[in-house]
């Protein structure tokens, strides 16, 4: 990886606003089969895929995850990232910098109560995982948090953005409510650009759309730490749209690394798919590999992040750096209302 590492992406490449429109934005294509990178507009995606592929996409819908908060006086603003099964909650703890946006604060402290906005109280427990640490699992006041995150929340930005958006503009087109009204920390980003008209392109060329479901955490914007377990459900009808596409030579294209990684974490370890839902905390690199996913649409990582290791998993190193390489070259735009990547290798 020493190649996509040393890509330097200059600060001006960061997506600020979201763009006019949401098909509006460039798309780099890596092509395994032959190794070539070619440059395309979005809007050009189902005539780069082939009748009888299957796009699987992620239905999570954005959390408006952030919280102002107060602990013994100092302003804090808390990101909620994922409900446990006992009804705690990992939280992220961070500190405003003066501009609308917020940088990281380790550790805690543990026992610490933070007085939430709208009358909301946490308890910062324990650590989730070595200390000093980030994230912190927490127990809450409130009856009903998602409830109380639509009231008193607000989507998680970091630095690089110009200003907050509004919570549409953080959902995707394949985005439903879940049953139980949870969702994801922050944007499956890579299914911002899909319109509905697109949609219907995609299908009418007879490409396949699979659902599936993984609540995203909070990202590690600093950090850029590996995964942690996340909440995932591959259903049954996607199991079988994914496996009949793949028996026939079509390619399961994956939206995201989102949908990556709750499809390999439903994979049978012999090239199949199976019905799956619970908890993953798989972590794909390039050891480990993919057995499912023969291709995937995904925004632009900062070189030092952990994705581009299921990103190298997935296309091979050498397609990879030259994917970065001529998306610096060529000005793409980064992050999550950036542009985006087409791997097919």
């Amino acid at each position: 990886m020493r190649g996509v590492r040393a890509v330097r992406v200059p600060p001006e490449l960061s997506a600020r606003v979201p763009p006019r429109r949401r098909d509006g934005v460039r798309m780099v294509v890596g092509r395994g089969s032959s190794g070539a990178v070619e440059h395309a507009a979005f809007r050009d995606l189902p005539s780069l895929l082939r009748a009888g592929d299957v796009l699987v996409v992620n239905t999570s819908r954005t959390l408006p995850a952030a919280v102002d908060a107060v602990h013994r006086g100092e302003r804090l603003v808390v990101h909620f990232s994922t409900r446990l099964d006992d009804g705690r909650w990992a939280v992220e703890p961070r500190t405003p910098d003066g501009r609308g946006t917020t940088g990281p604060r380790l550790d805690g402290p543990p026992d610490a109560v933070l007085e939430l906005a709208g009358g909301g109280r946490l308890v910062l427990e324990e650590p989730l995982g070595p200390r000093p640490a980030r994230l912190w699992i927490a127990s809450v006041s409130m009856a009903d948090p998602v409830a109380y995150l639509y009231r008193f929340g607000r989507p998680i930005r970091y630095g690089y953005t110009e200003r907050d958006q509004p919570l549409s503009a953080y959902q995707t087109v394949f985005g439903v409510p879940s049953a139980d009204g949870l969702g994801s920390a922050e944007m499956p980003s890579a299914a911002r650009p899909f319109t509905p008209s697109l949609v219907t392109a995609l299908v009418s060329r007879g490409v396949q759309i699979a659902p599936l479901l993984l609540h995203t955490g909070v990202a590690s914007a600093e950090a850029h730490e590996p995964p942690y377990p996340e909440r995932f459900a591959v259903p049954e009808t996607t199991a079988r749209l994914v496996n009949a596409a793949r028996a026939g030579g079509g390619r399961a294209v994956a939206v995201g690394t989102t949908a990556v990684r709750a499809l390999e974490s439903a994979g049978d370890g012999r090239g199949r798919v199976r019905a799956a839902a619970g908890w993953t905390d798989l972590v794909v690199t390039p050891e480990r590999g993919v057995g499912v996913v023969d291709g995937l649409l995904t925004g632009l990582h900062e070189p030092e992040a952990s994705h581009l290791l299921m990103l190298e998993a997935v296309a091979g190193a050498e397609l990879l750096d030259r994917v970065y390489q001529e998306a610096v070259r060529y000005r793409y735009r980064w992050h999550e209302f950036g542009d985006v990547n087409l791997l097919l290798p």
